[in-house]
């Protein structure tokens, strides 16, 4: 082989290995979330070590923080919930969108922060089939959720939550079952264009469970 196949040979390698590694994304710790915007009773709340989120282009898609433990209940025996730990409207962390995002029903979602609430999809007809469970976090702007243990009712939390579409649907990001077989943070791609960002929540009993939460993506129409 020449010098200049060689060279080319290398240059490609180098080349398949930035557009694999692109591909992947990436998942970065980050410190504390200290900014005003949201109300210092929710930051007290969040575990000091946040997670920075990067898509295949390199740059910052978001950043989240989790609640330090986050309130749980009984389980209750439900085919198709996944995550049976958590009550409805519960805080479970807040999103930081540096440049915007969308939510699961494809809604523009401004820049900004969020609190993120974990509630139940309706099962009823016009919501059939349009998730593979029930499980969601619905994106509040961070300044209209100023108590972290508030408790809402579902009309009264949706209401909150189309505050961040702008629409008179909430915005809703799809939480799934966590099948990455490790623990450690990650985010990865799937054959429907679905981010999903993996990792351990804290729950109030001591128990560390697996979570998975679609960060990009929309439902297949």
């Amino acid at each position: 082989m020449g010098k200049f196949a060689a060279r080319s040979s290398i240059a490609l390698i180098g080349i398949l290995v930035a557009v694999c590694s692109a591909q992947t994304g990436k998942v970065e710790r980050i410190g504390p979330l200290t900014d005003p915007a949201v109300p210092e009773a929710v930051r007290q709340t969040l575990d000091p070590a946040g997670y920075r989120i990067s898509l295949d282009d390199g740059t910052a898609f978001c950043e989240l923080w989790l609640r330090k433990s986050v309130p749980a209940q009984a389980k209750k025996d439900a085919a198709d919930v996944v995550y049976p730990q958590l009550a409805e409207s519960t805080l479970v962390g807040v999103l930081h969108y540096p440049k915007g995002g969308s939510d699961y029903r494809g809604q523009t979602i401004s820049a900004g922060l969020y609190t993120l609430r974990y509630e139940l999809m309706p099962s009823d007809a016009n919501h059939l089939g349009a998730a593979p469970n029930r499980d969601f976090l619905l994106l509040v702007p961070a300044a209209s959720d100023a108590d972290p243990d508030a408790v809402f009712k579902f009309p009264d939390l949706v209401a909150l939550s189309e505050r961040a579409t702008g629409t008179r649907h909430p915005g809703c990001l799809s939480l799934v079952q966590h099948d990455n077989g490790g623990t450690a943070p990650g985010i990865s791609k799937d054959d429907q264009d679905h981010w999903t960002f993996s990792s351990n929540m804290e729950v109030s009993t001591g128990e560390k469970i697996s979570f998975a939460l679609v960060v990009k993506g929309t439902a297949q129409q």
